[in-house]
C-alpha cells in the first residue's frame, strides 16, 4: 500500500451479494441502491458489478447522483427520489431517469416539461416522503388526469418499510395493510403501474410477501447482514486499511491525545495511524474501538482526531510502515463495520458512507460467477415465514 490509507473494495463480494439477493427475490426484479457514492464504495463500479450480477434497476437519492451514472455510460433503468421544490428536473426526463413523486404539487411541476416516468410514493407509516392516507386519493386523481393527457407515465407505486427486521412486529402488518389500501385506491382511480415495490434489504431476505415486482437492496448489497442475529451468507465488500507512520515507547502515566482522556497505566508502545473522523473513523467510538496490527486487535486509545488515531500495541514489534486494518470482512478476526457501528452507537450505513473522499478506493476481484451457498427462501420457511404469507 502507498499513501496513508485506502479502502479496498472487493467486487467479487458485490457480485456474490447481488446474485444471492437476486435468488432470494425470485421472479421480482432487483434494484441495486447505489446512493451516497454506492454507500461509500464507489457508485459507478458498484452499479456495473451489480448489473452484471443480476440487478436490473439502480436507485439513487438525487439528480446529481443519477446524472453521474448516466455520464459514465450506464443506461439501466434508474430511479431517484429526493429533490428540492424548485429544482429543475428537466434533465431527469432528458436522461430517462424515473422520478419519485409524493405530492400533487411535485407531480404537476414535473408534468410541465416533457413526459416523465414517475413512481408514486405512499407514506404507509415511515412518516418521511410519500403521500399520507388523506393525500393519496388526490395524488392518484392528478396522476390519472396527467397520464391521460400524456404528461406522465406512472411506472411504479411504492413505499418504504419502517421496520422489516422483525416479521412479528404489529407495525409491519399495519404498513402492509396500508400499502394494500393504497394500491387498491390507485387501481380504482385508473392508475395501474407496471411496478410495485416495497421491500428493502431485510424484507428481500426474509419477507417474500413484500417482494411484488421489484425489490430495493441497499446495505445487503455491500455485505452487511440486515437482520440482527441472522446470517444469509452475505460477504462484506470494503476493507479500510492504513499504515503506521510512527511508534514510540512511553512510560506509565503518559497522557494520550486531547484532554487527555486516556493515561497509560503501564509502559507501552504507541502506534500513530493516520486516519481519523475525516476518513470515516467515528469520534464516538473512542475508548472502545480496536484495529488489527500484525494479526492482533489492539485498542484505540485517547480521543479520535480528525486525521489520526493512537493505538496501544503493548509489546508487539510494531514499526513504521506496518499495515493496520481498521475494519474488514472479519474472516481473520479483524474488526468489522458492524463492530465499529456498535462502538460508535450507530449503524453500519454511517460507517461505510463516512469513509471520506480523501481515502482512495482500490478495486479488487473479478465479477465472474461464484457459488451462492445460502438459499434465503429455505431459511424463511424453516423459521415459520412461508413464501407468500405475511
Amino acid at each position: 500500500m502507498t499513501g496513508l490509507a485506502e479502502a479496498i473494495v472487493d467486487l467479487d463480494a458485490i457480485a456474490h451479494n447481488t446474485r444471492l439477493l437476486a435468488e432470494a427475490v425470485g421472479n421480482a426484479q432487483l434494484m441495486a441502491v447505489v446512493k451516497a457514492n454506492g454507500f461509500g464504495h464507489g457508485a459507478t463500479a458498484i452499479a456495473r458489478t451489480a448489473l452484471a450480477g443480476g440487478a436490473s434497476w439502480l436507485g439513487v437519492t438525487s439528480l446529481s447522483e443519477a446524472l453521474e451514472l448516466r455520464a459514465q455510460g450506464i443506461t439501466a433503468p434508474l430511479l431517484m427520489w429526493l429533490y428540492a421544490p424548485d429544482e429543475d428536473l428537466a434533465r431527469a426526463t432528458e436522461h430517462d431517469i424515473d422520478v419519485s413523486v409524493s405530492s400533487v404539487a411535485a407531480l404537476e411541476k414535473l408534468a410541465a416539461g416533457r413526459p416523465a416516468n414517475v413512481h408514486l410514493k405512499a407514506d404507509t407509516g415511515l412518516s418521511r416522503a410519500g403521500a399520507t392516507a388523506d393525500e393519496w386519493p388526490h395524488l392518484i386523481t392528478a396522476a390519472a388526469r396527467l397520464q391521460d393527457r400524456g404528461r406522465v407515465r406512472v411506472r411504479g407505486i411504492w413505499s418504504h418499510l419502517a421496520h422489516a427486521e422483525n416479521p412479528a412486529d404489529p407495525a409491519l402488518r399495519r404498513q402492509l395493510d396500508a400499502f394494500a389500501d393504497a394500491r387498491a385506491q390507485a387501481a380504482a382511480g385508473g392508475v395501474v403501474a407496471p411496478l410495485t415495490h416495497l421491500a428493502n434489504s431485510a424484507a428481500a431476505l426474509q419477507l417474500p410477501a413484500t417482494h411484488f415486482d421489484l425489490v430495493r437492496a441497499g446495505i445487503a448489497l455491500y455485505g452487511i447482514e440486515p437482520v440482527t442475529g441472522r446470517e444469509f451468507g452475505l460477504r462484506p465488500a470494503m476493507t479500510l486499511r492504513a499504515t503506521v507512520i510512527l511508534t514510540k515507547r512511553v512510560p506509565a502515566g503518559s497522557g494520550v491525545s486531547y484532554g487527555p482522556d486516556h493515561v497509560t497505566d503501564r509502559e507501552t508502545t504507541l502506534a500513530l495511524v493516520p486516519v481519523g473522523f475525516a476518513d470515516g473513523v467515528p469520534r464516538a467510538a473512542a475508548g472502545r474501538a480496536e484495529v488489527n496490527v500484525r494479526g492482533i486487535n489492539c485498542p484505540v486509545i485517547g480521543r479520535i482526531a480528525m486525521d489520526q488515531i493512537v493505538v496501544d500495541v503493548g509489546s508487539l514489534p510494531v514499526r513504521a510502515g506496518d499495515a493496520v486494518t481498521v475494519f474488514g470482512p472479519g474472516a481473520a478476526g479483524e474488526p468489522t463495520v458492524a463492530d465499529w457501528a456498535r462502538w460508535a452507537g450507530t449503524n453500519p450505513h454511517e460507517i461505510l458512507t463516512g469513509v471520506g473522499p480523501r481515502v482512495p478506493r482500490r478495486y479488487e476481484g473479478q465479477t465472474g460467477p461464484s457459488s451462492v451457498q445460502v438459499t434465503p427462501r429455505l431459511r424463511q420457511r424453516q423459521n415459520g415465514w412461508p413464501t407468500g404469507s405475511v
